[in-house]
C-alpha cells in the first residue's frame, strides 16, 4: 500500500483532493486536519516520514490569468521524505486570504522553524504555535510581504541606518 493509499484510507473525510503521477504523490487536506495528518505521517511505522524536506507557499491570486478561480488564495506546501522506506509525499493545505493562518510544524520537525519564518516573511501566512515567528529575509521595518502577487514591485520601503 502506498503512502497516499494509506492516508486516503485513514483520513478520507479530511482529504480535498489527491493525485499521483510517476511516483509523485500529492494530497490536499483541510486546514483543521493538518496536525493530525502530519503526526500520522511521522509516527506510523510503515510510513515513517522523518524528514521535512521543504515547506513553502503558493499565492494563487489571478491564477491562470484569472480564468481559473481557486477557493483559497494561498496554499502551504510541505514535502516529506522517509529515509527508511525511500518514499516521498507532497502535502498541500489551502489557506484563505482573510486570515492567513495555519498550525506550526516546528515542534514536530525543527527544520520547519526557518521554513515557516520564510513563509511568514514573504507571504504573510502566520503559523499558530510557532516559537519565534519573525522576519528572516527582510528587515523588521519592511512593509508588506514581497512574494504576494499583489505586492507593488516598485514600492518604496523605509530606509534604515546602521545599528549604533
Amino acid at each position: 500500500m502506498t503512502p497516499l493509499q494509506r492516508i486516503q484510507e485513514k483520513f478520507s473525510i479530511e482529504i480535498i483532493e489527491t493525485h499521483a503521477f510517476r511516483g509523485d504523490e500529492t494530497v490536499v487536506i483541510r486546514p483543521g486536519a493538518l496536525r493530525t495528518v502530519v503526526k500520522f505521517l511521522k509516527e506510523t511505522p510503515e510510513l515513517d516520514f522523518n524528514v521535512l524536506m521543504d515547506l513553502t507557499a503558493v499565492d494563487y491570486l489571478n491564477f491562470a490569468g484569472g480564468k481559473i478561480k481557486k477557493d483559497s488564495r494561498f496554499e502551504v506546501v510541505s514535502h516529506f521524505y522517509s529515509l527508511k522506506h525511500n518514499h516521498r509525499l507532497r502535502l498541500k493545505v489551502p489557506v484563505g486570504e482573510e486570515n492567513p493562518e495555519i498550525d506550526t510544524l516546528s515542534d514536530l520537525w525543527p527544520s520547519a522553524n526557518w521554513y515557516e519564518r520564510e513563509v511568514w516573511d514573504m507571504f504573510g501566512i502566520r503559523f499558530k504555535g510557532h516559537p519565534n515567528l519573525k522576519r528572516i529575509l527582510m528587515y523588521e521595518e519592511f512593509k508588506g510581504h514581497a512574494l504576494r502577487k499583489d505586492y507593488p514591485f516598485n514600492k518604496r520601503q523605509p530606509l534604515i541606518g546602521p545599528a549604533i
